[in-house]
């Protein structure tokens, strides 16, 4: 999370206007990647096995609630009136609804459902990073802007990951935690997208998940932030899906498929993503 953002943004935008001179760009490498990252059938066996965990990333009083930590005075927190407004905006109608109805589809089918926040160890933050330091983020434990949302709040005994970082990998157990569990891949959703979102997608990528971003499930302070992340990580660090996308394969790759096990149709040593196209038919 940077909050300096106002000269920043207005920059980014005029560097990004399109130029009537220059063609289009066409990535050479699209294809190549489009089919060993949307394409791969991995995404679909981990469902299957319920390997697949949902990753919620900061979506607490500090970063995503009006009148609470850095939004507490947003005249001071370098972000245009209307760039708050956006944000909120899109946190109320579209993430935060999307984000609780991913939720109760991984409770329904019994899959792991893992938040971060950001959240230092000691009252007066001595422990928090640097970058947290410098710029003066600060949810110390048991304060209002270290609670998650109510609406996204965890449930019964999730796990929980506090962090004083971008990313919640380079200085968290979350690595650890998620291989004892057997979580070979990764939903992610969350706040900011430019920030703690990117890091924690690319980190999990190198790492060797299979990351699928839920696109409507994260928000940023200006839309053009959101889209220029997304279009940076789609098809290179993870699959960007949208949230009925995302209902569907889980409805279709784990309840489905548990249902379709008990059938002749389908032996018991088959996966349902390595049946043929004309084999899932008959199933």
């Amino acid at each position: 999370m940077v909050f300096a953002l106002g000269d920043r943004i207005e920059c980014m935008k005029k560097q990004n206007e399109p130029d009537p001179n220059i063609e289009a760009h066409v990535d050479p490498l699209k294809e190549t990647y489009h089919e060993k990252i949307v394409d791969n059938p991995v995404y679909l066996k981990s469902l299957e096995a319920k390997d697949t965990a949902l990753l919620v990333i900061d979506v607490q009083y500090l970063d995503a609630a009006e009148g609470y930590g850095v939004f507490a005075d947003v005249s001071s927190s370098g972000l245009r009136p209307e760039d708050a407004q956006y944000y909120f905006q899109a946190l109320k109608q579209r993430v935060i609804p999307n984000i609780a109805r991913l939720q109760k589809t991984f409770r329904t089918h019994r899959m792991e459902v893992i938040h971060t926040r950001i959240q230092a160890l000691t009252r007066d933050g001595r422990d928090r990073s640097a970058g947290h330091k410098r710029l003066g983020l600060l949810a110390p434990p048991g304060s209002k802007e270290a609670e998650f949302l109510p609406e996204v709040a965890p449930v019964g005994d999730e796990i929980v990951i506090n962090k004083t970082s971008s990313g919640v990998f380079p200085t968290t157990n979350l690595y650890y935690v998620l291989k004892n569990m057997g979580i070979n891949a990764l939903f992610v959703a969350g706040v900011y997208t430019n920030e703690c979102v990117s890091s924690t997608v690319r980190a999990a990528c190198d790492l060797g998940f299979h990351v699928t971003m839920i696109e409507d499930c994260c928000t940023t302070v200006t839309p053009e932030l959101h889209k220029f992340t997304v279009a940076t990580l789609q098809d290179r660090y993870c699959r960007v899906i949208d949230t009925d996308q995302a209902v569907k394969e889980i409805d279709k790759y784990v309840f489905d498929f548990e249902r379709r096990k008990i059938s002749t149709l389908v032996p018991e040593d088959r996966i349902y993503s390595e049946l043929s196209p004309d084999e899932r038919k008959e199933a």
